[in-house]
Formats: C-alpha cells, structure tokens, sequence
C-alpha cells in the first residue's frame, strides 16, 4: 500500500464481524506467529524519516558553502606563495585562514545538532506500550509491534497507537486536536456508519489521538507511515524546506564580498606587474588585498551572537532548532496560529449559564450563593451526571476523564457542595444516537434521575422547565425562550449543555420522559490570559496575526474577538469547504481583508495558506501543536511548534519550539529576532570599519612605493583577535526599547545597506585609515628614514612602525564599538554598564594587543615589536578625534 494511501472506505460501512473477517483476524486477535510473518510483511508501527541528509554529508556542507569557499582560496593562495617564496609568514597566514574555517564549521555545526537532540528527548506522543490480544490472552506489547489485524484494548488516558476500526466501545470519547485542531472531544461508536473522510469517520480511531473517557476493543487496519498519521508526517518530509531571509542576505553578502575582494585583488595584481613589481611581492600584495577585502570574523560572528540569541531566547521559553531562523522570526510579517492549545488553554471552562429564564456568568453564579440555592438541581445535575474518575494527585483530588466533563463537575461540586446524602446507582450511557446520558441517585428528597445532553435531545424527553422560580409547562412560548438563550451562546462560541431532573422512585427507566428543564450551561476553551496582550503588542509591532484551526467557525470567531484579534463587525470568515473552491488568486486576494480567519481547515489547507501568504512576498510565521500543523510549520518561513502540547511530527517540522505552550512568549521571541538583525548590522558596521585601514596600507604601498604599513598576519590579527570579542559583545545587545513599535523590516530591505556601507566604509573606515597612516609614517620620520629608502620586513625600525600602525587601528576600532552601538543616539545615551560584554570585549582587545607588540611569542608570530608611549599617546588622540558624535548630533536633528 502506497505510505500516503487513505483507509479503505468499506471498512466503515461493514460491521464488525465483517471488518475482522476482512482483516483475516478474529475477536482473539491473532496468533503469535502470524503477527511476526505480518511484522516482517508490514513492518514496524513508526513514523519513518524519509530522506534525511546523512550527519556527514551535513557537517561536511558547513565547510563548503560559498563564504568558506573564499576563504579556502585565500588559504590556498597564502601556501602556494609560501612553497614558493618561503620565509615571507605566508604559511602562517594559510594556517590561520584554514582554523577560522574549521572553527566556525564546527561551531556552527554544534549548535543545530545540540538543538536537534533537544527535540528527540521531547519525543512522548505515540504510546509505547499497548494491551493487545493475541491469540485471545491479553499481552503488553511495544507500539512498534502492532500489525494489522491485531486486536488493542483502549481505556481512559490512553493514547491511540494505530488507525484502528472499532469492534466494541462503551462511552468512548476521543480527543482529535492533535488531526484536526478541533478542541471538543469526539463521541465514537462501533456500528457500521455511510462511508464518510477519515477523520470523520464515527468508528474509526487514529492513531496519534487520545482516549478522553469510555473504553473500547478495536481491530488495527493500518500501521506506521499507512496511518493518517503517517501520511500527513510523509506530506511533512517532502514539503521543501525554505531559507531564512537572513541566509539569502548572508548569501547575498558573500557574493558581494567575494567580487570586491577578487575584483580589487586581480586590478591591484595588474597593477603592480605594471609597476614593476616582482611577481611574489606582487602576489603578496594582491592576498593583501583579497584578504583586507574579506571580512574574516563575519561568519563567526554571526553564527556566535545567533546562538547567544538562542540562549536568551531558551531563557524566555523558546527553544530554536536553526540558526537562522532567530533572526527570521524577527523579520516575520504575518503569523499563523492555531487555535487549540496556541491561543487557548486547551481545557474547558464554564463560561455562562441560562438559569430560571436569566443568563448569568460563570463568574456571577460564583458571587451570589442564592442563585446555587435555587437552582440546586442543575449544579448536582453536573457533578454527579459524568463518567469521571477520581484520582488523587499530590494529596489533592483530581478528576481523570472529559475535560468538559471536569469543568462541569467541578463547577457542579463548588456551588451544590459536598453532595452529602447523595449516592449514584445507576446510569444510562451517552451515545451518538441519544446525545445524552442519565444517571439515578439517591438524594435526600428521595431518588431522582439527573439528565444532561445536547438541548434538542433533552428537550424531547421534558414537558416543563424551571422559569422566574417555578415549574412551568414547556409550551411553544417557553420552548421558544429556551432555543433562543441556546442561539445566543452559541453564537459567542459557546458549546451548549442542557440539564434536566426528575424523581425516579421506580427506579432507572428505560429511557427518560416527563424531566424538567433546569438550565443552559456554556463552555469554551478559555483563551490563555496572556494573549490578549501578546495580540495588541503584534499589532504595534506592525505584524498580522490570523487564526486557523480546525474548529468551528463561531468557536473561532468568539475566541478572535475576545483575545483582540478581530473588532470589526464583519470580519472574513473561511470555512474549510470555502477555501477549497478558492482558486490561488481568489486565496491571495481574500487574504487582502484587514481582518480574515479560517476555520474548518486540513492540513493541506493550511499549508495552501502560508504559499499564498508567501506569494504576497510576506515572511510567515505558522504556529501549531498538531499534526496537522507539521505540513504548514515546515513549508512557513519559521514554524513555531509547541514543546509541551506538540506532537513529535509538528517539533520535527518546526524552527522554534514553544517550551511553555505559550503564544506570549512568541512575541518575545519576535522582539530578540528583531534585536538580531539591529545587531548584525552593528557589528558589521564595526567589523567593515576596519577593512579601510587595512586596505590603505596595500595601496600606498604599491601607488607610492613606501614600506608596506600592515601585514597580513597583523591584518588577521586584527580580524580574528581583536576585533571578535567587541563584535560578539555588539551581538549580544539588549533589543532597543523601540523594536517592538515599528513595523517589520521591508523584503528588500537589505542588511547591507547603501547607509551602512557609507558610514564604514568612508566615513569611519577613511577616518580609521587616515589615523593608522599618520602614525605609521611618524614612527619612521622620527627614526629618520626618507621617502624612497627601503627596509627589509625584518628591519627592527620596520617591526616597530608595522606595531604602531596596527595599535592604532586596535585602538581606534576600541572607541568605534562604543560609536556603533547605535546609528543615531549617543554614546553617552548608553550607561557604562548597559551591556558589560562590551567592556570585557575591550579589555581582551586590548590585552591581546599589549601581547602582540610586548611579548616574544606575539613579536614572532605576528612580526611586531615593542612601541614608545608616544605612539599610544597619538593612537588614542586620534580616536578620540573621530567625528562621529558629531555626525550623529546633526542626524538627531533631522526625521529618521
């Protein structure tokens, strides 16, 4: 059978009897031996990953993609120049530009598969343990073993471990939120039904669904990735997975870089063969240049203030499993979310009541006691009508079962009391046919029975209803009153419940008639409190939020209202049946609705959704929990699953996991994506500040023929030492206080921008420049050497000034990192201890530098020597000289 093939849809209409002959099985199950020979046939009951890139093939690719590709060259330039013209420090350098390579491979490496591991030891949804028959004795048996045509037992609690039609089943109620979104539990039934969708289907069990009450024997007819689960996880696997906006801008930069540095390089190679110039000091010249051109810490950088942000990130419950996609979420301009269990608490709650002809709130009942007083039929009604099971958990008593059987029950229990007096003996079960159930008690006014259902069905079995304090007939008037209240909470959301008693002296009936009508309650699932606010501060921050669940669409509609998302009178609704007749263009033009919600919808609905949004060139963020989810999380541009709630498939598919469950902590995740782009830019207008200074020395040695100023050890030194830890500590600002009340980045917005390649490259960088020449030049005037007089590179008058020029870059790239900490605002605006990393950043600069220029070791690898007060002194005058301040003063004076 094909992995994405439907259950058959005879099995629905066959009885049982007809289902298990079909199967080739029978009530006891199967033999011992023929459930290995189908084992072997069918294989295990798991969720198989399909084309996973093996671990190798993906470390390998961290060392090949097109930034390290540059850097590779450049290595193998630097060792072909030391094989043939030895004694230059060449080899040295091909050594270096190799280990920025590895480390940063590895580095990054590291994290995602650190992040990966996390997911895996979430991994709790299937079962792995199941009751099963074989050959008529029940056995414990591993998930993974089950075939089809084995016979499980399920029971309160249980998970579902296979797509399974059932052969018996007493009040069996199931949770499908984790297929299809919907929050409310399903009734289930073994009777042969019309053949109806899957997921509809009335005696069908899928597997990855849960049993909420009731108990069932059923046949398993499909396993593994033949499951409905299976074929949405197979839909997951082949969604093609999609880049992060800040990989294409990386992308982008590499390119850029690339042709600059080789474009300058090969110009200035040509150049200096022009000149004369012997063809290895030429060759010299032009990795110089290729060299000073390439921003060596970048990848570095970013990958290590990525996966600072995702520490931070963890802190505030959001655990990212890539990289970039930190800096994707920032950038997010429209989020999917699911209902159940995103927005909402995933629990029923009583949230009104029709009681005597009035409507009250839950919150209302609870203030006034005489209201439980007069209507005391109706709360023991819901704490003693329920198939529930009390558990203790933690010395205090807990309810195991429905979840709107628990939210009745202890609302029942907190207005009627202890219920002293009142014993049940008997009951009649809900069905899917009755739509009620009935149990008998024994009460202090003698034995009455207590009935509760949906309103059509427990209407049939009244003749009066409890109004203004009495019983009155249940004429056409009152019968008019009671459907309206029923309208009316329905059409806020609210799942509707009627209750009704009567004495039953002659014990249990056979069905029940003459009840009265004690009341109306309604329940929802509470959206979590938090919310509201996250909604209103999406909405400051320019970003769109648009429900989609599989629940009903008057469900959904009161949630959206209630939580902010939607406050027009005549939002767009979309029911799953609608969007299927929506072409693309319809899709993508409905989606132009300022307010717009879907409800109803499957997973490859959804997924249709994030393309059109897509389409509408929108970064888009999906959030979910289900199944049914995992489609859409991997085709978005981030998909945020949930950690606690989530299934296995909808965490394999997503970029972030929600560790809480919490949508608000979505937006703070959001704030630290925005605040990783504010910072890349940052540090990368710090990082190319210093490409300037670096690359003057190159040309004034070739256009003006004095000693070359900088080396490319010392270049390297500065890219890969000094500078790294003020550009990490720039990574790790905080997020401006502003980030969240501006819209989202625009597309095209690019992250290096004409603005910040102006500000380094000509401004600060020509500064910089200016500053290591003059002090270079002065350390040789002093010395009394004349233009046009050669040094040899080992000529300690040349060490000496080769030092001097490199520590005043150093030092001036030690006031810049206080100067980049923001485009506009001051330095000053900043407290000396708003971000200590900056200080210990500078500290270490620092300290590496005194270890180049005093120390043997630094003297020999870097080809420095010790340097005279003066030049510190002239070093940090010229620093502090950088006009900077001044440009930013005069931006301050005009609109951003």
């Amino acid at each position: 059978m094909d992995a994405t093939a439907p259950l058959p849809a005879h099995i629905q209409s066959q009885a049982a009897e007809q289902a298990l002959a079909g199967l080739h099985t029978s009530a006891d199950g199967l033999t011992g031996a023929e459930a290995r020979r189908r084992l072997a046939e069918f294989g295990p009951n798991l969720v198989e990953e399909i084309g996973r890139e093996h671990l190798l093939l993906r470390f390998a690719r961290e060392f090949t993609h097109f930034f390290a590709l540059i850097l590779w060259v450049g290595a193998g330039l630097a060792f072909a120049a030391e094989a043939f013209d030895p004694g230059q420090g060449m080899g040295r350098l091909g050594v270096a530009i190799v280990g920025v390579i590895l480390i940063n491979g590895a580095f990054s490496f590291w994290q995602e598969y650190r992040a990966e591991r996390a997911v895996a030891a979430l991994r709790r949804l299937l079962p792995q343990q199941v009751r099963a028959l074989r050959g008529g004795a029940v056995v414990q048996l591993r998930a993974s073993e089950l075939v089809p045509g084995d016979i499980v037992l399920l029971a309160e609690g249980d998970c579902v471990p296979a797509d399974c039609r059932l052969i018996e089943a007493f009040a069996l109620r199931v949770n499908l939120s984790t297929l299809t979104g919907e929050s409310l539990p399903q009734a289930r039934d073994a009777g042969p039904r019309p053949p109806v969708p899957t997921l509809q289907a009335k005696n069908l069990v899928l597997a990855g669904t849960s049993v909420v009450s009731g108990e069932a024997r059923a046949v398993v007819a499909a396993t593994g990735m033949r499951t409905e689960f299976g074929r949405i996880a197979h839909l997951t696997q082949t969604a093609g997975a999609t880049t992060s906006p800040l990989q294409r801008e990386i992308a982008r930069l590499s390119r850029i870089v690339a042709v600059l540095a080789t474009t300058l390089g090969g110009v200035f190679f040509f150049i200096g063969q022009a000149l004369g110039l012997p063809f290895w000091e030429n060759l010299l010249f032009a990795i110089g240049i290729i060299v000073a051109n390439v921003p060596e810490g970048l990848l570095p950088t970013v990958t290590l203030s990525l996966a600072m942000a995702t520490q931070r990130m963890a802190r505030r419950n959001a655990l990212m499993r890539h990289l970039p996609a930190v800096e994707a979420l920032g950038s997010t301009t429209v989020i999917l979310s699911d209902k159940t269990g995103t927005l909402t608490q995933n629990r029923m709650a009583v949230r009104r009541l029709w009681l005597g002809g009035e409507a009250f709130t839950a919150q209302g009942v609870a203030a006034r006691p005489d209201i439980g007083a007069d209507h005391l039929a109706l709360f023991v009604d819901a704490a003693v009508c329920h198939t529930l099971k009390a558990v203790e958990r933690g010395g205090a008593r807990d309810w195991l079962g429905d979840p709107m059987e628990v939210a009745l029950a202890t609302m029942g229990r907190e207005v009627a009391g202890a219920l002293e007096g009142f014993v049940r003996r008997d009951e009649i079960p809900f069905d899917t046919e009755r739509k009620r159930m009935s149990v008998r008690c024994d009460t202090p006014q003698g034995p009455m029975l207590y009935c509760k259902g949906a309103l059509e069905t427990v209407l049939a079995a009244c003749d009066g209803v409890q109004l203004a304090g009495r019983v009155t007939p249940l004429d056409a008037t009152a019968r008019d009153r009671v459907l309206a209240a029923q309208d009316e909470m329905a059409k806020a959301g609210l799942r509707v419940l009627a209750f009704a008693h009567a004495p039953a002296p002659d014990g249990l009936p056979d069905e029940e008639r003459g009840l009265t009508l004690s009341g109306l309650v309604g329940l929802e699932d509470p959206p979590r409190p938090e919310v509201a606010d996250a909604i209103a501060r999406c909405a400051a921050a320019g970003i769109r939020v648009v429900m989609v669940t599989g629940d009903h669409p008057h469900t959904a509609l009161a949630i959206a209202r209630e939580i902010g998302l939607v406050k027009g009178a005549q939002p767009l609704v979309v029911g799953g049946d609608a969007l299927d007749h929506l072409s693309p263009a319809q899709l993508q033009l409905a989606l132009d609705a300022p307010e717009i919600l879907f409800a109803r919808v499957a997973a490859e609905q959804k997924m249709r959704i994030v393309e059109a949004l897509q389409k509408k060139r929108e970064i888009v963020a999906v959030t979910g929990d289900g199944v049914n989810d995992a489609p859409a999380l991997r085709a978005a541009d981030i998909g945020i699953a949930m950690g606690v709630a989530g299934t296995d498939v909808a965490r394999e598919a997503a970029d972030m996991i929600l560790l809480d469950d919490n949508f608000a902590s979505i937006v703070a995740a959001i704030e630290e994506g925005r605040a990783v782009f504010d910072n890349l830019r940052k540090f990368l207008t710090y990082i190319l500040t210093s490409n300037i200074p670096e690359l003057v020395p190159y040309l004034a040695f070739v256009l003006f023929g004095i000693p070359l100023p900088l080396t490319i050890i010392q270049i390297l030194a500065v890219d890969l030492g000094t500078d790294m830890l003020p550009a990490l500590a720039l990574g790790a600002e905080r997020p401006d206080p502003g980030v969240m009340r501006r819209p989202p980045r625009a597309r095209r917005e690019r992250l290096l921008s004409w603005g910040l390649i102006g500000r380094a490259y000509l401004f600060l960088g020509l500064l910089e420049a200016a500053g290591a020449m003059a002090v270079f030049l002065c350390v040789l005037a002093d010395a009394g050497w004349r233009y046009g007089e050669r040094l040899a590179h080992t000529a300690p008058l040349y060490l000496e000034a080769t030092t001097a020029c490199l520590a005043t870059i150093v030092v001036m790239q030690a006031v810049n990192v206080f100067l980049c900490r923001h485009p506009r605002r001051s330095l000053f605006a900043f407290g000396l201890l708003s971000n200590p990393l900056i200080l210990l950043g500078v500290a270490a600069e620092l300290a590496l530098l005194l270890f180049i220029a005093y120390t043997a070791a630094g003297n020999w690898l870097f080809g420095t020597a010790p340097v005279s007060a003066a030049v510190w002194e002239g070093a940090l005058g010229l620093a502090l000289a950088m006009a900077e301040e001044v440009r930013k003063a005069w931006l301050r004076r005009t609109p951003p």
